[in-house]
């Protein structure tokens, strides 16, 4: 799962960096000690890294999600290719890296996309 997989990437991460700041605290010169505001904004700094990492996590998995429910509209329909050359009936749907892919009963691939013509198979 991908979802779990980044949650402990970023566990990883984030003990990584506490580890680095304790690290970073003993060392320190005690004549010159860091300002503790300094620490505090790193770990604010972090925190809202992380948060934007798993916004775009659950963002990805909604658009993942979105383009199924697209995809499985599509099964049983008529479809004609942008440039009109290709007509056929969808017999499944392949999501890419690159959008959906139509595959038609005879199996000709359509990429779905602007100038894609989608009816009711008659």
């Amino acid at each position: 799962n991908q979802a779990s997989q980044q949650t402990s990437k970023t566990a990883v991460d984030y003990q990584s960096f506490l580890k680095l700041l304790i690290a970073e605290m003993k060392n320190q010169d005690p004549t010159k000690p860091m300002d503790s505001t300094q620490y505090v904004a790193q770990l604010a700094t972090f925190s809202q890294v992380e948060q934007s990492v798993q916004t775009n996590t659950k963002l990805d998995q909604i658009m993942q999600s979105s383009a199924l429910s697209q995809a499985d509209a599509l099964i049983g329909r008529s479809i004609t290719s942008a440039d009109g050359k290709t007509t056929g009936t969808v017999a499944s749907v392949t999501l890419s890296s690159n959008g959906l892919i139509a595959v038609l009963q005879d199996g000709t691939k359509v990429p779905v996309g602007a100038g894609v013509s989608i009816k009711p198979a008659s």
